[in-house]
């Protein structure tokens, strides 16, 4: 299925997950400036510095993908969103298991501080089955499903909930896509180039798989800001792409 997203270059589309202290952040950012286009700041940078990170990636022209997976009620969701798009986040998420209700909370946050600050609204993303889980794991948290139709149910929440898209791993964006349509976001972590180490994650599929099936964009972390030249390893991906 053709998308709104086939027309954007590849190095557009390739988030790199900045899963690391400040000075190493900083210094995978210096090296991929004017060459990446996003940089992904999850949990381990964020609770270590705060918005602050998301300023300064955005100082250096990076789009900045704010990992924290929001899960809670829906009104503390809500003010969560308003603050995370109010640093300037490009892309944010939350957990689909919190519900439709959470998830419309998200995306009324997200909304309301772009229009107070002047800021395009984020990517409201919804996480469905995290890419480090496997069947045996997701049925010992009481799930009786198939994880591809776990994945398709919390998906169509989202959709019923308004929000842009999902995250998913990239085994199941096909499908996804057949369901959510050609303009919906489709973020796939789990994404490790030939012959790389999985590393923790189950769930995975090449960068070009990935996109072939049907992936808006693409999260590589250690592939990249573990290699030697990480600027050389995403040119490498960008090309295989």
């Amino acid at each position: 299925m053709l998308t709104v997203f086939d027309d954007i270059p590849a190095r557009d589309r390739v988030i790199v997950a900045l899963d690391c202290g400040i000075e190493e952040a900083f210094d995978l950012a210096d090296q991929l400036q004017g060459k990446a286009t996003w940089m992904k700041v999850g949990m381990t940078l964020f609770y270590a510095n705060g918005p602050a990170i998301v300023y300064a990636l955005k100082e250096r022209g990076f789009k900045v993908f704010l990992d924290l997976k929001f899960h809670d009620i829906p009104h503390q969701v809500e003010g969560a969103a308003y603050s995370a798009a109010a640093s300037g986040a490009d892309m944010l998420t939350m957990h689909t298991v919190g519900g439709v209700d959470m998830m419309r909370a998200a995306q009324a946050g997200a909304v309301a501080a772009s229009e107070e600050y002047g800021y395009d609204t984020p990517a409201t993303l919804g996480i469905t089955v995290l890419t480090s889980m496997n069947d045996a794991a997701l049925a010992e948290t009481g799930v009786s499903r198939a994880m591809a139709d776990q994945v398709v149910v919390l998906a169509e929440q989202a959709k019923r909930a308004g929000i842009s898209g999902v995250v998913a791993s990239p085994q199941e964006a096909s499908r996804l896509r057949e369901i959510l349509g050609p303009e919906a976001y489709i973020v796939t972590p789990g994404v490790r180039p030939a012959g790389s180490d999985k590393g923790d994650q189950s769930r995975v599929a090449t960068p070009k798989q990935a996109f072939e099936n049907g992936a808006s964009h693409i999260v590589v972390g250690r592939p990249i800001t573990q290699a030697t030249d990480p600027a050389a390893a995403f040119e490498a991906i960008v090309a295989d792409l």
